[in-house]
């Protein structure tokens, strides 16, 4: 049950009121405020709504199952100040949905929304109709429920905490526990290592990495991790903001890294036409002792019809260091899922209770009952729940740095451009320098 201590005297600053364009008085969804109190009432930005609506999309089922439950247990008491309403929309449709509600001043208290829309720059950021959440939650005495690891990725995505990390996943190198004991490996800490580690594992007639290189991702994630490791942390941003070019030698030998490990084997026969469901396979029935993915493989892990090598045969350990990078080994890539935000104009005393309550239920709650991961902390005792899973937990809550994916930061097309001509490299039909010089033509035309 919900234990908080009071946490109703508050003030929260900075949110300005703002509409995107010039606005009928019209509210529907429910954005309508209620009839009594005023805005600011109780020392908030906004007014409460007649209930907590949250919009959210139709492909995520378990985050409105999961609301649900708490409304009826832990977060009883705010559904009975503030009724919990379900709204969805298709992901497709989400920034047109979201484009004509705020034209019509009519965003409820909770809703998804693009990535693009909610940073700064971005339509909804610009006209200041996303809330920070750090400020939210800290005036009500919540905020430390949300873990380090998941503030610095959704700063990191959406350059402020403009949504909460309902679901959380990192990114590293799976690997086959039993494979590694029985040629006398160690977890390698540096790049050298690891290749070092791949051959031997090649020679003893296995595949080294299983990667699914019809998706284009699972390529240039490997090499994106080796530029962080080696350019830093910042890498990606500073390409966005014209600081660096991609053509510059520290991102070179990121696409140099890569093709060398095709080029060597360590991906195996045939692996640029290899598909996700056809990689995991590999590696859980035991012929490829790693797979570079996310936590969402734990899904494929904790399966026993999938998982032949056994769920305690499978280790998880950081892409490792680079020799005389500016990155570190402890910088993991992770990413928290679609935008969340929130609307400041309706938030309310009754709103913020809703928002502090998930933030110290939800944790516990999602992963006891459906096994998901997210970025709050588990207040709680959790049981049942597979080692892997409880593992990776345990480093999400460990973990106060994080970087983002390679393509995080990029334009659609130059995305599409990554994953296309990564086939090209890693075939040796593209040099590193050619791979690089054009997707930095691309980065550039998108301005």
């Amino acid at each position: 049950m919900n234990t908080r201590t009071s946490r109703r005297s508050m003030i929260v600053t900075g949110l300005a009121l703002a509409t995107l364009l010039p606005l009928a008085a019209c509210a529907g969804g429910g954005a309508s405020p209620a009839a009594s109190g005023e805005a600011g009432s109780g020392n908030y930005p906004g007014t409460d709504p007649e209930t907590f609506t949250v919009l959210s999309a139709n492909e995520n089922a378990a985050l409105e199952a999961q609301l649900t439950a708490l409304s009826e247990d832990q977060c009883a008491a705010e559904n009975e100040a503030l009724p919990l309403v379900h709204e969805k929309t298709a992901q497709a449709d989400v920034v047109q949905k979201v484009t004509l509600l705020a034209s019509q001043d009519a965003l409820p208290a909770h809703f998804i929304a693009g990535t693009a829309m909610v940073r700064p720059d971005g339509d909804l950021g610009v006209a200041d109709l996303v809330a920070d959440y750090e400020e939210v939650l800290t005036e009500a005495g919540a905020w430390d429920n949300v873990l380090p690891a998941a503030s610095s990725t959704v700063n990191n995505v959406y350059g402020q905490m403009v949504s909460l990390p309902y679901q959380y996943n990192l990114e590293g190198i799976w690997y086959n526990k039993a494979i590694f004991e029985e040629l006398g490996l160690e977890e390698p800490q540096t790049f050298d290592e690891l290749l070092d580690a791949s051959a031997e594992i090649q020679d003893a007639g296995y595949t080294p990495f299983a990667q699914a290189g019809s998706q284009g991702w699972p390529l240039t994630r490997i090499m994106g991790m080796y530029i962080f490791r080696n350019v830093g942390p910042e890498a990606m941003v500073d390409i966005r903001d014209g600081n660096a070019e991609l053509t510059d030698e520290g991102y070179i030998a990121g696409a140099t890294a890569l093709q060398d490990m095709a080029e060597a084997g360590f991906f195996g026969e045939g692996f640029n036409s290899l598909e996700p469901d056809a990689a995991t396979a590999q590696f859980l029935t035991g012929k490829a002792a790693m797979k570079y993915d996310g936590t969402w493989l734990l899904s494929n892990i904790n399966d026993e019809a999938q998982n032949e090598i056994g769920a305690d045969n499978v280790g998880f350990m950081p892409f490792p260091a680079v020799d005389g990078g500016a990155g570190n080994i402890d910088q993991w890539p992770a990413n928290a899922g679609a935008a969340m935000s929130a609307n400041p104009k309706l938030i309310g005393p009754k709103v913020a209770d809703w928002f502090a309550c998930i933030a110290e239920n939800y944790g516990q709650a999602a992963l006891q009952d459906a096994g998901v991961l997210s970025g709050f902390k588990v207040n709680g005792e959790v049981t049942d729940i597979p080692e892997t899973t409880a593992f990776v937990q345990e480093k999400i809550a460990e973990i106060s740095e994080t970087v983002l994916w390679f393509e995080a930061l990029l334009d659609a097309k130059s995305n599409s451009l990554a994953s296309t001509n990564v086939t090209l490299l890693t075939t040796g039909q593209m040099t590193p320098e050619q791979y690089m010089a054009d997707l930095q033509a691309s980065i550039t035309a998108a301005g």
